[in-house]
């Protein structure tokens, strides 16, 4: 008996595969949710749920398989009849039903759980549908295509008993040389083609229950005998790969394919062949001529009468990509911190100040060794930025999600979805980002259709999310086009639940709109699924605080509102300005510093309480000494004798004295110790060339700090 198969390195190119098999069929779903699906789109929603059916056997996950088997069953009558009158809206929200059920059994596989979930309602649901769709098949007086039958996943063989438009091929796939698990690749390839095979033999024959059969495969290519019906190109469509680097596929006679049957353990090779001669038969003549290769498609060199068909070698290969661990990403990030830093201890070396050494070979050295720094960390950085694609696919599921619950009629369109941004930095944004979105559905378009009538407006509300990347920022917007943000009720509101204490006339626009962020804070009387309890917003701007970003909200009253994300490309590595304070040394991000100037005490303005504020230029700026913020001894507390730096965030101000500048460079950042006590105004820490280390300001902190006092 054959041993029974490891799974567990299987385990992630599943979970991998069947999670990007599930975005691309929602971006299918989602971009034709008002229109009936063509021919491609029924083709391709059939191949994908196919292919997760296939793997899920082969991993045993009973449930995923019978619930995709069923969709597929769906698609099936759909591609092979092709009936009127089919419900889409219900078609698409049976899609997404399986979708989001298949999400969730992939997402409890991840977290090490079983995959327990109860299929039998969805497929119940499912076949309800179907018999539905195959009584108007009736109905429209057309014959019922065959059963889409399932086989659990084996070794198959069928008898090889040829009818006249039998056709006969020999299949040989080589593999990239830096392809994981071939074997798995290679049972994908005869799992595709058991839909249309007659017969199907291939060597190695043990791709399941011997892992060492990817090396064969890797060294001697997978070889496949295969009788079919099908044509050619359909069996090439079916079998190729990202991984496949070459695929030979010949046509053969009946009497050759026989032959060839010796080499693959039958040792008395009969073919019945259901024709008036059953003598040996030539290869069928083509019967269509093949379509104009497409960029990307596989281009077939026709040879000489009797000869092979192999892949062109000089068409140009398609790009190759790996997939890599995240935390070996992570390690390699960190690697490329480290090296900037060695590199700065190196570069600022107290032993290159002595007076009278000729340094001009180790600058030209030095200079060499900053270029390859800075071109290694600008190529780690370009690997890990991702573009936004599939968080903004989430976001279209969540509109078209609330939009039903809500009963509002939304045309959602998205701008830019290709911008890229650091892994880390979409993690943090994606919470953020459908708070953003299910504001705009619920509290942004009108519930009534009329009163959007009565405004002008088209009845269908239409909400925008853009990205785009302007002077190492990543802006990211969503705007729409409903009733927009009434200052005075959310004056009235946050004064209601003893949010402010001020008098309206005290607050800008900016500051009004900033109310909703606030804890607490609703505009709904009453509580719905999507929102009214208070919270939501506040931890948005919480989220977009720690990773350096803001929260820009701009609305004009019956036009809409926007919101916009202000974040920063990257984590990692900041351009700074390091500055000291007494022995200590701190590091402000460049990009928040507005000036350095230089004042007399006469600009100082102190309150009564012992607030200090300075007067510039006729604006009034809150003002923080360092040195007596963080009890620094021996520092410079005169301001005529020490620096004036201006901070912008967020459009808000705020003034620190310093005693003075050391140097601009590029900042690696590093979280403080967990077993050091938080301290505000704090938001990492970085090692200087010299070895010392520099804490780095958060801006947004000091500025709040100044606001509260």
């Amino acid at each position: 008996m054959a041993e029974e198969f490891n799974k567990d390195g299987m385990l992630d190119m599943f979970l991998y595969e069947s999670g990007q098999l599930l975005e691309k069929l929602e971006s299918i779903i989602l971009e034709k949710q008002e229109e009936p699906f063509n021919d491609s789109d029924i083709n391709e929603i059939f191949r994908i749920m196919h292919t997760i059916k296939g793997s899920s056997g082969i991993m045993m996950y009973e449930n995923i398989t019978k619930t995709t088997h069923k969709l597929e069953d769906v698609f099936y009558y759909l591609r092979e009849s092709q009936p009127d009158d089919v419900p889409h809206e219900q078609l698409v929200e049976k899609v997404l039903a399986v979708s989001d059920f298949v999400a969730g059994e992939l997402d409890k596989i991840q977290n090490g759980d079983d995959a327990d979930g109860d299929e039998t309602e969805i497929v119940a649901d499912l076949n309800n549908f179907l018999n539905r769709i195959k009584g108007e098949i009736k109905d429209q007086g057309m014959v019922l295509p065959k059963e889409n039958k399932h086989e659990e996943p084996s070794q198959f063989y069928i008898a090889p008993v040829a009818s006249e438009d039998s056709r006969f091929y020999r299949i040989v796939i080589h593999y990239r040389s830096d392809t994981q698990m071939s074997n798995i690749r290679a049972y994908s390839a005869t799992y595709a083609l058991k839909e249309i095979a007659e017969d199907l033999l291939y060597l190695p024959e043990d791709i399941i229950t011997n892992e060492a059969s990817s090396e064969i495969i890797l060294a001697e290519g997978f070889q496949m005998m295969l009788q079919t019906k099908s044509a050619e190109d359909e069996v090439l469509g079916l079998i190729e790969s990202a991984e496949a680097e070459q695929i030979n596929i010949e046509e053969l006679s009946a009497a050759d394919y026989g032959k060839w049957l010796v080499d693959f353990g039958r040792e008395e090779p009969v073919i019945e062949i259901n024709l008036d001669d059953p003598g040996e038969q030539e290869a069928p003549a083509k019967k269509e001529e093949k379509k104009e290769a497409k960029p990307g498609d596989y281009v077939v060199k026709a040879k000489e009468t009797g000869k092979g068909k192999t892949l062109a070698k000089n068409q140009p290969k398609k790009q190759s990509i790996i997939s890599v661990n995240v935390e070996k990403m992570d390690a390699l990030m960190d690697l490329i911190g480290e090296l900037v830093i060695a590199e700065a201890v190196v570069l600022q070396n107290p032993d290159l100040k002595v007076p009278g050494l000729d340094l001009t070979n180790f600058q030209k050295a030095s200079a060499q060794l900053a270029k390859i720094t800075t071109e290694l960390q600008e190529v780690i950085m370009s690997m890990r930025m991702m573009p936004l694609t599939n968080v903004f696919q989430k976001m279209r599921r969540i509109v078209f999600d609330a939009s039903k619950k809500l009963g509002k009629e939304i045309d959602f369109e998205v701008i830019g979805e290709n911008t890229e941004v650091d892994k880390n930095i979409i993690e943090h944004i994606s919470d953020p980002l459908m708070h953003l979105v299910r504001n705009s559905v619920d509290h942004g378009i009108e519930e009534d259709p009329e009163e959007r009538r009565k405004a002008g407006k088209p009845v269908k509300g239409k909400i925008t999310l853009e990205a785009k990347n302007e002077g190492g920022k990543v802006y990211i917007s969503v705007q729409d086009d409903g009733k927009g943000l009434d200052k005075q009720k959310l004056y009235d509101k946050a004064l209601q639940n003893h949010l402010i204490d001020k008098p309206m006339e005290e607050y800008t626009e900016k500051e009004i709109y900033q109310f909703i962020t606030l804890p607490g804070f609703s505009t709904k009387e009453q509580v719905t699924e999507l929102s009214g309890r208070g919270v939501g917003m506040d931890v948005v701007v919480k989220n977009i605080q720690t990773i350096g970003g803001r929260l820009d909200i701009n609305s004009r009253q019956y036009e809409g509102s926007e919101m916009t994300l202000v974040i920063p490309l990257t984590l990692a590595i900041i351009n700074g300005i390091v500055v000291k304070v007494g022995a200590s040394s701190f590091v402000l991000e460049t990009a928040s510093i507005k000036e350095f100037v230089r004042i007399t005490s006469d600009s100082i303005i102190v309150e009564p309480s012992g607030e200090e504020y300075i007067l510039l230029r006729g604006d009034c700026y809150s003002f923080i000494r360092l040195n007596q913020k963080y009890n620094i001894p021996d520092s410079q507390n005169e301001v005529e004798n020490g620096i004036i730096v201006v901070l912008e965030h967020e459009g808000k101000q705020v003034c620190l004295l310093i005693d003075s500048l050391l140097q601009e460079q590029e900042i690696v950042v590093k979280p403080i110790p967990a077993y050091v006590k938080k301290i505000k105004g704090l938001s990492g820490c970085t090692q200087l060339g010299d070895g010392s280390i520099a804490l780095i300001l958060d801006i947004a902190g000091l500025i709040q700090d100044g606001e509260r006092r």
